[in-house]
């Protein structure tokens, strides 16, 4: 009776073969994305933690300033403490400090001006896996993949950029979606420059090969 020896080698190759393909397999599963499953949506810009707004207090020069707004999503002025900020627009947040400031001034007239963006969390849009610089960017209307790209630095060079998928919420429910990344920066397919909308993940994964 013979008996045959497998070098270990041998069985690390198998297995990495077997798991990349399981990989490859699974990424095959999601759908790919085009511009048809992008549904735009105007917005009006929603102020998040990080940003800097100017508040303009028509006629009271001494108060109106510019001010960030701080990580708990708040502001505050001489005349105005601790306002929820975040999640609001300009307008909204323009009406609340009239409302404030209308205990010590009559009929006051405020204008709120976004001169910083960064945006709420839920809202950014991020970049992980094998990017060049890998963070959450600020959304911005009509916002593309090759805008992200660009801001993000590229891909690394062990990046498998036409497995790149982008996870995105639909109805309270997480989905996801491939996008061609290579065919996009290395070929220069701009039919793969799909949209991307608020809150999209873009991952990236690493190259097996």
């Amino acid at each position: 009776m013979k008996t045959y020896s497998l070098g270990l080698g041998y069985l690390q190759r198998s297995v990495s073969f077997w798991i990349a393909l399981l990989l490859m397999t699974g990424c095959n599963t999601y759908p790919l994305l085009t511009e048809t499953e992008n549904n735009f949506v105007h917005r009006d810009y929603l102020i998040g933690p990080g940003d800097n707004v100017e508040i303009i207090v028509w006629r009271n020069p001494e108060i109106s300033m510019s001010v960030p707004v701080r990580p708990d999503g708040k502001i505050t002025t001489p005349l105005v403490e601790d306002l929820p900020a975040s999640g609001k627009t300009s307008t909204q947040l323009a009406r609340d400090i009239e409302e404030t400031l209308s205990k010590y001034i009559q009929e006051p007239v405020v204008t709120v001006v976004v001169t910083e963006f960064v945006g709420p969390f839920g809202e950014q849009v991020r970049v992980i896996g094998e990017a060049a610089n890998p963070m959450a960017l600020a959304y911005r209307e009509k916002m593309t993949l090759m805008d992200v790209m660009i801001a993000v630095g590229g891909m690394t060079d062990f990046a498998a950029g036409n497995r790149a998928r982008l996870i995105r919420t639909i109805n309270g429910e997480q989905q996801q979606f491939r996008v061609r990344l290579d065919d996009l920066i290395r070929d220069g397919d701009v039919s793969a420059n799909v949209p991307v909308l608020q809150g999209d993940v873009l991952v990236i994964p690493e190259s097996l090969f």
